[in-house]
Parts: structure tokens; sequence; C-alpha cells
């Protein structure tokens, strides 16, 4: 299993707007090939910050899935949230596997 996790800061400004579109995001992503399901989780630590954290972790069965994801729809989906919110938000991104299931 892979885990494919987005981790997002938000002005405050947008962030509302933001978490809206981000739920008919997640859900239009996970409804894609390979995806197994996926959950967004707000950063517990950052109550205070300007900025909002959250966090989503995506599962996919494997590599390869993941793979066509980012070379067939990844492009369309980041272009779409940058047409909508601009600079107003950050995204770094991470892959996770596991190595070990206790």
């Amino acid at each position: 299993m892979i885990v494919y996790e987005v981790n997002l800061e938000l002005d405050a400004e947008i962030a509302s707007d933001y978490l809206a579109w981000l739920e008919s995001h997640v859900r239009e992503i996970r409804a894609l090939p390979g995806f197994l399901g996926a959950e967004v989780f707000d950063d517990a630590e950052n109550s205070d910050a300007p900025q909002r954290r959250v966090c989503v972790q995506y599962r996919l069965g494997s590599a390869a899935e993941l793979e066509a994801y980012l070379r067939d729809h990844a492009p369309r989906m980041r272009a779409d949230g940058q047409a909508r919110f601009g600079t107003r938000f950050r995204a770094t991104r991470r892959v996770l596997q596991r190595r070990l299931a206790l």
C-alpha cells in the first residue's frame, strides 16, 4: 500500500472557501482508479497560527497506480486549485510506503 500525502497551508482569508472546495476535490480524486480511500486531517498543533494547516492522506494499492495518477490526472487537479486560489495556499507532497503493519 502507498500513502500519498498532501500537506496544505491556507491563508486564513481563504480557509473556509478552500476547505469547502477541498471536500469535493478529495471525492473526485478518491473516485479515480487505484485509490482505496482518503482522509483529511486538521493540524492540531497549529490552532493559533495565521495559516490553517491541513493534511490529506490518500491510500493507493501500488506505486504504479500513484504514477498513473501523477501522470494522467494530477496536472489537471492541481491546476484547478491554482485557478481558484492562486498563491493563497501552499502544498507539499510526500509518498509513504508501508514498511510494517502491527
